[in-house]
């Protein structure tokens, strides 16, 4: 943030959703890579919270993996007992409902499945290319769990078992104003 002069505009934090209670509203959350925590029982909860923290015309980024139908982990899972435990994968038309109960206007939704499996990938890649130093600070077995990890993932993504979702909600003032132009090509 320094770097790009927005220090004074821009705070980031790393945070539990459920302890953000009393805040001074936020004009965006960005929530990447944790809602396949959530799980379908608290995903009320969660969106509540989250656009309760929100001023009008805020915004909610939720990206999240998705599984059509929805999945849970089974707890006997390679996934369950060594990546995600208790990891549930909603299926995105759910998680646009719930957005939507919790007065979220939904906005835009996109699919960026195709591009995960690359980023996957290249990741892999980069494990793979500077194994020594990754075995060194996380030792051989859990570099060897998230290279099987991301690979089998990778796959996933590539044919279609799994989906990734951005989901982009906006809390409209009292006048129905989002504050958002009209199309993705109008977004600056």
């Amino acid at each position: 943030m320094a770097e790009a002069g927005l220090q004074e505009q821009v705070e980031i934090r790393v945070q539990d959703y459920r302890d953000l209670r009393g805040e001074q509203p936020f004009d965006a959350i960005s929530s990447v890579g944790m809602f396949e925590h959530v799980g379908s029982e608290r995903m009320a909860e969660y969106f509540g919270t989250l656009r309760s923290l929100l001023a009008p015309q805020g915004r909610l980024l939720n990206h999240g993996i998705s599984s059509v139908g929805g999945s849970k982990l089974s707890n006997r899972s390679f996934m369950n007992r060594y990546v995600f435990p208790d990891g549930e994968l909603l299926d995105v038309g759910q998680v646009v409902l719930a957005m939507e109960a919790a007065g979220f206007e939904v906005r835009d939704v996109e699919s960026l499945r195709e591009s995960y499996a690359l980023t996957l990938r290249a990741w892999v890649a980069n494990l793979e290319a500077d194994w020594d130093r990754a075995v060194e600070l996380v030792g051989e077995a859990r570099a060897r769990i998230w290279r099987l990890y991301m690979a089998s993932s990778a796959l996933g993504f590539a044919d279609g078992g799994l989906g990734l979702h951005q989901v982009l909600g906006v809390v409209p003032d009292a006048h129905g104003d989002a504050a958002v132009p009209p199309t993705r090509r109008d977004w600056v």
